[in-house]
């Protein structure tokens, strides 16, 4: 069975990912886009699933960030689909760092 991005599915679907748009905090008087999508699920003790992540917000007002996160196991919001939330701070550069929290995109499955 193939399985499309807004396919409605009961349980787990292997191999998804999740992406997310989003704006960091403001710091120093500014903010960045971050743009990102997940690594595949890593499974969890009790049933769920995570999602890793790393890379850099949108270059601006002169200089990046970098992250590196974790999201939180599955939350279902209906339909067969669910989410992640996820709250991390980037790493400082030009003197400040940002926070950066959110949901992600939806994705088939609801575990």
């Amino acid at each position: 069975m193939k399985i499309s991005k807004d396919d409605f599915v009961s349980g787990f679907v292997p191999n998804h990912n999740h992406g997310s748009v989003d704006y960091t905090s403001v710091a120093d008087g500014h903010v960045h886009q971050c743009l990102d999508v997940t690594s595949p699920p890593i499974p969890t003790e009790d049933g769920s699933h995570i999602h890793y992540t790393e890379g850099y917000v949108v270059f601006e007002h002169g200089h990046k960030h970098a992250y590196k996160a974790y999201s939180s196991p599955a939350i279902p919001v209906g339909n067969g689909m669910h989410v992640h939330y996820y709250d991390f701070h980037t790493t400082t550069d030009d003197g400040h760092s940002h926070r950066v929290r959110g949901v992600d995109m939806p994705a088939p499955g609801n575990k």
